[in-house]
């Protein structure tokens, strides 16, 4: 099933995992938005500055930001309301996973990569 996904912290540097993932997500037939305060463009695709900015409720919102900098986020992205949150490897927040427990959203701690590579998306 194809799916409107957000990536949070996607980064035009092809070599890092966000890039990586939203790579694999159009190759895989989905709908991508690219989320980064400051990139304007991103594998071809418009880059929305925030959660609040994405023009269409989201299936799936994978995350590519520390749980250093994920703090001030959390409001947003309980807003947004996304079908599921993925926790990418070295994303993983405690406040964040209350956040969403209290607000009913599923959430998983998987790897998007690999999760595209075996078809478990």
């Amino acid at each position: 099933m194809k799916q409107n996904v957000a990536v949070l912290g996607a980064s035009s540097n092809p070599e890092r995992y966000s890039n990586k993932a939203v790579r694999m997500l159009l190759e895989s037939g989905h709908q991508v938005f690219p989320i980064h305060p400051i990139e304007s463009s991103i594998e071809g695709l418009q880059v929305f500055p925030s959660l609040e900015r994405l023009p269409e409720k989201m299936d799936s919102l994978s995350i590519y930001i520390g749980p250093q900098h994920i703090g001030p986020l959390i409001p947003s992205i309980i807003q947004a309301k996304p079908g599921r949150v993925i926790l990418n490897p070295g994303t993983e927040s405690e406040e964040l996973e209350k956040a969403l427990q209290g607000a009913g959203i599923p959430y998983m701690e998987a790897c998007t990569l690999v999760l595209l590579r075996t078809n478990q998306f």
